[in-house]
């Protein structure tokens, strides 16, 4: 029966993973003069940030945070948001496909597979000054005009809210400039090796339209060519004796991405005091094929997989936002809100699961078209998700120079996720058909509501020049809703599905033989079988004590406090899932000495009530609060930036473990040894209660975890005849990770091994002309970033096997070596 993903068929596992993190403050340059504005600092070894909610050096701030500006993202060849991680030590990222990542801060993950009604993110990713968080993960935008990627590591909640609990990601576009009118064009060609050919097309112009007034527009086409081969394959359902094979969906390099997309900004001085910024902006991204490569008998190579339906997604969104700025007296105020419209389309190849489950139970044999001939059990997906997202700020704040300061403010956003999943296999029976489907084995159609609202505030006193003690709180409530159906045609099941669903008396049918199906809730499904609420009130915290030892050293300890909402459980059996949490205790330090920088922390963060997200009966996601961890880690950095040339190293430890046995079902003793009331009626029943396992015993790493990450960078800039010329070498490392918490899973799937990539550039520019040679993952590594197992855990023993006692294996792996030129030129 079919189990749901998030959306891709590499989540279609046994069960899916998560990723960690770590952090550092690496410098960054400032944006290239024609994006410079009124803040924009001249020395390029200063760094302004918004970590705070104002601008500030990042030096000055007592918190880990990495930024990378215009320019350097230029210099690292960052173009998508998994580009940056890989120079961000305090972050990783996991991906099954473009549209489709998950964030993580600092080793916070515990195997989450995303699914559409699990847990929220833990960590929150913000455009300009609006969320932009969504169940499916961070926007996957491109990475053009930006002025900075602000990476804030640890938790953020008093200022940032739900599902900043591990850390926030911060992307801050250019802003319009008054003082004139200029404009670029980027081009760039690049083939991407066992591939195909790729490039992009960007630019943008600044309108100067007075004094007072200024527009901005960007635009962006970007063609990604693939790497992975689709090759010919067949296989046979043994309870039928069909055979298919994939003549029609065999290519070379497949997975190739188009993304487009644009933005308009206009800002308006109104006086001396208010200004008006709306901004708009969206991108269309369409991705052919399967990201990952398959490790089975059916393939020869890597960058090889076999599918037999179309893989395809089309992710489209629309941003809409407005900030006025101004002043009341001498306290400055920020008053933001907004609107985000996403919608995806996805087609997904789920036959893999179709022949073990029709190998191990022979359902196969009950696929019969009307006339009751057997038909192919070959099963596909056919998904669609909308989401809209409404948001508002209004935050006040006193003069920064007072010994006394104030930053406080007001917060509500609501999140609708209307989700849609066709689980379909052509031809069969009407009988088995989910009604008011054209050929549906399994239907979801839901509509989630997520809802947040806060107050909250810091206030920092000056006990004498050096010393500054900081408190904050945030006060939240959170309401978070589910409803719709998911399941079978009431022929099919005569426990899930149709047969779940709620009579006009108000029990469901399956309980209520008589009774009459209630009207369905939710547009396009036939009945309704899940309708729950779940609600909390609550306040978090914040303490921080600053000591400058002189203008170009600061010492900081630091206690904060973030959270993630809880929500609802998709089987309606189940209690929703309460909220978790994370407290973090950091000591850490900002060093300047002239062209030297040397900053780091040195942390603890222990994470409480853990949202453990896995695959329960039927193969449907179940989500208990199920433990705590510890995790214990030290990050640093330093950076040489004089006469043309720039050193940088970076890199941080995590030791990042559970601390308690996790139960499959939560218990106040964490005692995984007894039977346990899941009908919830008090009693203990072993014909119909399960026994309370343990997923995985205290002591136990966190997934996708490695314990090092580091990176190291060599510029060295020089005259080359009239042209400035500049030489650089890139290096990242990603140590050893598990795959999964569980040590069943985690042994089945393998851990992640480590691995390091090299990149490469030269590049020469003048009077506004700009040239660059670049090679990435210079010596082709093959790390993985993510894996999945499409199976029945009964049947998944053998990686290497596709038979009864086996599994189609994937790994996601970083993108082969590619090597580009880029041309850009100023106008």
């Amino acid at each position: 029966m079919p189990f749901e993903p998030s959306t891709r068929h590499l989540s279609l596992a046994a069960s899916l993973l998560a990723g960690p993190a770590l952090s550092i403050s690496t410098p960054v340059f400032a944006q290239d003069a024609e994006g410079t504005t009124a803040t924009t600092p001249t020395d390029r070894n200063v760094i302004i940030v918004t970590a705070n909610k104002r601008e500030q050096d990042l030096q000055d701030v007592p918190a880990s945070i990495t930024a990378f500006g215009t320019e350097k993202l230029d210099q690292l060849q960052v173009s998508e948001l998994q580009d940056a991680v890989k120079f961000l030590p305090s972050v990783t990222i996991q991906t099954a496909a473009p549209g489709f990542s998950q964030v993580y801060f600092r080793g916070v993950a515990s195997g989450e597979n995303a699914n559409h009604s699990a847990s929220l993110p833990t960590v929150g990713t913000y455009l300009d000054e609006m969320p932009i968080t969504t169940i499916q993960g961070a926007l996957d935008i491109h990475a053009y005009d930006l002025a900075r990627v602000e990476a804030l590591a640890g938790p953020q909640g008093t200022l940032y809210g739900a599902s900043s609990m591990a850390g926030t990601i911060k992307l801050v576009t250019n802003q319009p400039d008054y003082g004139d009118s200029y404009g670029a064009i980027d081009l760039e060609g690049n083939m991407v090796a066992h591939g195909d050919l790729g490039g992009t097309i960007e630019g943008f112009y600044n309108f100067a339209l007075s004094d007072r007034a200024a527009l901005r527009v960007v635009g962006w086409y970007r063609h990604d060519g693939g790497y992975i081969d689709n090759i010919p394959g067949s296989r046979t359902y043994p309870s039928s004796g069909i055979t298919q094979n994939n003549g029609a969906f065999v290519e070379d390099d497949y997975n190739d991405v188009d993304t487009y997309g644009g933005r308009i900004a206009l800002g308006i001085e109104l006086d001396d005091n208010w200004t008006i910024r709306p901004t708009v902006m969206g991108q269309v991204q369409t991705a052919h094929g399967s990201f990952a490569q398959e490790r089975s008998t059916a393939v020869n190579d890597d960058l090889q997989t076999v599918q037999y339906n179309r893989e395809y997604s089309k992710d489209q969104w629309l941003q809409a936002a407005l900030t006025v700025e101004g002043k009341i007296g001498n306290w400055d105020l920020v008053a933001t809100g907004g609107g985000l419209w996403r919608k995806d389309r996805v087609e997904s190849d789920y036959s893999d699961y179709a022949y073990f489950y029709d190998a191990l139970y022979g359902y196969g044999a009950y696929f019969y078209d009307n006339a009751g001939d057997l038909v192919s059990p070959n099963q596909y997906i056919q998904g669609g998700d909308k989401y809209r997202r409404a948001f508002g700020e209004i935050r006040i704040s006193s003069p920064q120079t007072a010994p006394v300061r104030f930053i406080g403010g007001l917060f509500a956003q609501r999140q609708k996720h209307e989700i849609t999943q066709n689980y379909i296999i052509d031809g069969i029976a009407d009988v088995n058909v989910v009604p008011g489907t054209a050929s549906d084995i399994w239907l979801t159609r839901q509509d989630r509501t997520d809802r947040d609202y806060a107050a909250f505030g810091e206030i920092s006193f000056d006990v004498t020049d050096q010393l500054t003690l900081t408190g904050g709180a945030r006060l939240y409530k959170y309401k978070n809703s589910l409803i719709g159906f998911f399941g079978y045609a009431q022929n099919f099941s005569s426990r899930t599905g149709v047969s779940a669903c709620f009579t006009t008396d108000g029990p469901p049918l399956n309980e209520n033989p008589g009774g009459t199906l209630a009207p369905p809730v939710v547009d396009g499904s036939p009945c309704t079988n899940l309708d729950k609420t779940t609600s909390d009130t609550d306040a978090i915290y914040k303490l921080n004590a600053t000591y400058t030892i002189n203008p170009d050293v600061l010492v900081y300890a630091t206690w904060s406090q973030g959270f993630r909402p809880g929500g609802i459980n998709r089987r309606g059996t189940l209690d929703p899932y309460g909220p978790d949490s994370l407290d973090n205790y950091e000591i850490g330090w900002k060093t300047r000495f002239g062209d030297v920088t040397f900053n780091g922390a040195v942390y603890q963060e222990d994470w409480s009530d853990i949202q453990l997200s896995f695959l329960g009966l039927n193969g449907l996601t179940e989500i208990r609060n199920a433990g705590i961890a510890r995790i214990r880690g030290v990050e640093a950095d330093f950076t040489y930036a004089a006469n043309g040339l720039t050193l940088s190293l970076s890199g941080s430890y995590n030791d990042a473990k559970i601390r308690r046995d996790f139960c499959a079902i939560a218990v106040s003793d964490f005692d995984c040894t007894v039977d346990v009331d899941l009908n919830g009626n008090g009693m203990i029943d072993p014909g119909t209660n399960e026994e309370n396992t343990t997923l995985a015993p205290s002591g136990s790493r966190l997934p996708v975890t490695a314990k090092f990450k580091g990176n190291a960078l060599a510029r060295y800039e020089f005259p080359l005849g009239s042209w400035d010329a500049h030489i650089q070498g890139a290096l990242a490392h990603i140590g050893k990770r598990r795959s999964d918490l569980r040590p069943f899973q985690n042994a089945l799937k393998g851990n992640f091994d480590a691995y390091t990539t090299v990149d490469l550039s030269f590049g020469v520019k003048k009077d506004g002309m700009r040239f660059e040679l670049f090679a990435t993952n210079l010596f082709d590594e093959r790390g993985v970033i993510n894996s999945g197992v499409q199976c029945l855990e009964t049947t998944c023993g053998d990686p290497d096997g596709v038979s009864t006692t086996g599994g189609v294996f994937y790994d996601v792996v970083i993108k082969p070596r590619i090597v580009g030129l880029k041309a850009g030129f100023d106008f």
